[in-house]
C-alpha cells in the first residue's frame, strides 16, 4: 500500500512539474507576443506623429515682387531695404536676398526673399518690426516722401514653408551669376501635394545627382499664384544651366521618375524667372 501510495504522489508530482512548464511556456509566449504588438503600436504612433508633425527647423519663406512706373524709384526702394529693413532683420538673426531680372528690364521689378527661422519668429519679428524705434527713425524719410507720390506701382507677397527634404536654404556659390526661380502650379490641391512628395522622396535627391544646386524648396502657403510650389537653383551662367537641365532630362532616373503613374498630372504650368543678385543681397 505504501509504494502505491508513493507511486501515485510521484506520479501526481511529474504532472504538476509538466503542468507548471507549460503554463510557464504559453505565459512567457503571450508576453512576448503582447510585448512584440505594444512595440509595433508604439513604432506606428511614432511615425505617425513624426508624419504629421511639420520639423521645428523647417524655414518660412517670404518671397515679395515689386513693380515700379519707371526706373528712378527703384532707388528709393533699394534705400529702404538696405538702410533700415535689412538691418533691423540682421538683429533677428533674419537674412535677405535681394535680385533684380537678368538683362536689361524696363521699367525695373525687384524680388526679394526674406528668410526666417520659423513661422513663430515669422509671426513675432513682424510685430516687432513697427515697435522697433531703429528703425522706425532709419525709415522714417523713406515713409514721409513716398507717403503721397508714391515709390511702387503695388508689391505680390508670397508666404512659403520649405519642404521636408529641404528644410534650410543653401547659400549660393560665390561664382554663381545666374539664378533661375520656378514656379509650380497645379489643377488642383491634391496635384500640388503629390508633386511636392515627388520632390521630398527623389526629385531633389535627382536634381543633386546631375549637379543641379538648388538654394531652397518652398510650398506655397499663401500668394497670387496657388495651389503652387517655388523653388532656386543656382548656375555659374547660361551655358552651365543649359547644360545641367540637359544632363537631368536625358538622366534615367529622371525617365524612370517622370513616368510613374503616382506622379502623373502634378504640375499644370512651369514659370521661370532669371536672376541675379543685387549689391547689398545677404543671399
Amino acid at each position: 500500500m505504501k509504494l502505491v501510495f508513493y507511486n501515485d504522489i510521484l506520479y501526481f508530482s511529474r504532472i504538476l512539474n509538466h503542468y507548471q512548464t507549460f503554463k510557464f511556456t504559453m505565459e512567457r509566449r503571450n508576453f512576448i507576443k503582447a510585448s512584440a504588438i505594444v512595440a509595433a503600436a508604439s513604432a506606428t504612433v511614432t511615425a505617425m506623429a513624426s508624419e504629421a508633425t511639420p520639423s521645428a527647423s523647417k524655414e518660412i519663406y517670404e518671397w515679395k515682387v515689386y513693380h515700379f512706373k519707371n526706373g528712378g524709384a527703384k532707388s528709393k526702394i533699394d534705400g529702404f531695404y538696405k538702410d533700415a529693413l535689412i538691418p533691423f532683420l540682421k538683429t533677428k538673426g533674419v537674412k535677405v536676398g535681394a535680385f533684380g531680372e537678368y538683362g536689361q528690364t524696363e521699367p525695373p521689378v525687384i524680388y526679394y526673399l526674406v528668410v526666417y527661422p520659423s513661422m513663430a519668429d515669422y509671426q513675432a519679428i513682424k510685430k516687432e518690426l513697427w515697435k522697433d524705434s531703429g528703425f522706425l527713425n532709419a525709415a522714417k524719410g523713406y515713409f514721409e516722401t513716398t507717403a503721397e507720390l508714391g515709390t511702387f506701382t503695388r508689391f505680390e507677397t508670397y508666404l512659403l514653408e520649405a519642404f521636408d527634404a529641404f528644410p534650410q536654404l543653401h547659400m549660393p556659390s560665390k561664382d554663381r551669376a545666374l539664378i533661375e526661380l520656378r514656379t509650380y502650379e497645379s489643377n488642383n490641391e491634391e496635384a500640388g501635394q503629390r508633386k511636392i512628395k515627388m520632390f521630398n522622396s527623389e526629385e531633389i535627391a535627382l536634381f543633386d545627382s546631375v549637379g543641379l544646386r538648388c538654394v531652397f524648396f518652398g510650398e506655397i502657403l499663401a500668394g497670387p499664384q496657388m495651389p503652387a510650389l517655388m523653388y532656386m537653383v543656382e548656375h555659374k551662367d547660361m551655358e552651365e544651366r543649359k547644360a545641367n537641365w540637359k544632363k537631368f532630362g536625358e538622366s534615367d532616373g529622371w525617365n524612370v521618375l517622370k513616368n510613374k503613374t503616382e506622379y502623373a498630372n502634378t504640375v499644370s504650368v512651369v514659370n521661370k524667372v532669371f536672376l541675379v543678385p543685387l549689391d547689398y543681397s545677404q543671399i
